[in-house]
């Protein structure tokens, strides 16, 4: 069996495309890679923010469902996403700059051997920022080279995914068992598990918390996570093997960025499993990704009324120099 090779992309839900892009261009930093739709819902922006190139395992991804409500933070939810810089001293560039910008955080705090601070955004989506500086196993991305964080610093790509669950054993033996994760410590109410090389790119995070009242997803909440696996015959192995556990899956979907599929693994909890081509890179120039509404061959001929559903959001960057500090 393939094993999977560590965290693909993490998608979340905004109140605002707008606010989501400001906050990821000019406070983190993160590269937009593509301005799309959601091909399930072509009236719903995706923006896809992630490493200088976009890589697997490197972005982030919003949807801005019209009219959704704000979410309920919980158990049973994918309840923060983490994101990697390259050393400890990266952790006070960034408690200064959440300082200065405004941005609620936690602080430099250690968790699993590793320093970390946690900030949340406008919609009170969790996040973490996680050092590599003594990390091991899979690789990170390369840095926004154009963007406004000194490289030293700068995020390079999705680190452990936290997941509160209710039920621990039941979540432990499906990510044992099923999807052939290894647990490797544990804190408290928090166990790591990991997959692959291991390391901060290939980490879940579940705490176990039965206080909490069930997550509601909405706005400021994550709609699942994906993991990186080669491409579309390992998808296929996967998709038998889920199915052996009596697990009900998506079949094969074809993203044109990436080939997918998609379960239920626990209650509220939506894995993909998702090819790490062909990528980002294939329909804009390098100097000006995520600049123009990217649609998959598949949509292009109803780009006249996509354009008309989705309003005009601004996202030139080759024009600006950023400031690096």
């Amino acid at each position: 069996m393939n094993e999977l090779k560590g965290v693909h992309h993490v998608t979340a839900i905004t109140s605002s495309a707008e606010k989501n892009y400001e906050f990821f261009t000019y406070v983190l930093g993160m590269r937009l890679v593509k301005k799309t739709v959601n091909q399930d819902d072509i009236q719903t922006y995706h923006l896809f923010f992630a490493d200088d190139t976009g890589s697997p395992g490197t972005d982030m991804t919003f949807f801005d469902f019209p009219g959704i409500r704000k979410g309920v933070h919980g158990t049973n939810e994918i309840s923060k996403t983490s994101f990697r810089v390259p050393t400890d001293a990266a952790l006070d560039y960034w408690a200064s700059r959440f300082d200065r910008l405004e941005v609620k955080h936690s602080g430099i705090k250690e968790q699993f051997g590793k320093k970390t601070i946690s900030f949340v955004d406008f919609d009170d989506q969790q996040y973490q920022l996680i050092s590599d500086e003594s990390n091991k196993g899979v690789a990170s991305g390369t840095p926004w080279q154009n963007g406004p964080i000194p490289l030293e610093f700068a995020i390079t790509g999705l680190g452990p995914i936290f997941i509160t669950v209710a039920n621990i054993d039941y979540f432990k033996e499906m990510l044992e068992k099923v999807l052939l994760f290894k647990q490797v410590a544990k804190e408290g109410s928090f166990f790591l598990f990991e997959v692959g090389e291991g390391g901060n790119g290939a980490q879940v995070i579940a705490e176990h918390n039965v206080m909490l009242p069930p997550a509601q997803q909405g706005f400021g909440t994550v709609h699942h996570v994906a993991f990186r696996v080669d491409d579309r015959s390992v998808i296929d192995e996967w998709n038998e093997r889920l199915q052996s556990f009596g697990f009900q899956t998506s079949g094969y979907v074809n993203r044109y960025f990436f080939e997918s599929l998609y379960s239920r693994v626990a209650p509220q909890i939506l894995f993909e499993f998702a090819t790490d081509g062909p990528g980002f890179m294939g329909d804009e120039p390098y100097e000006t990704l995520g600049e123009k509404l990217s649609l998959p061959p598949f949509l292009e001929q109803k780009r006249e009324q996509i354009e008309s559903l989705v309003r005009p959001i601004n996202t030139v960057r080759s024009t600006i120099k950023f400031e690096k500090e």
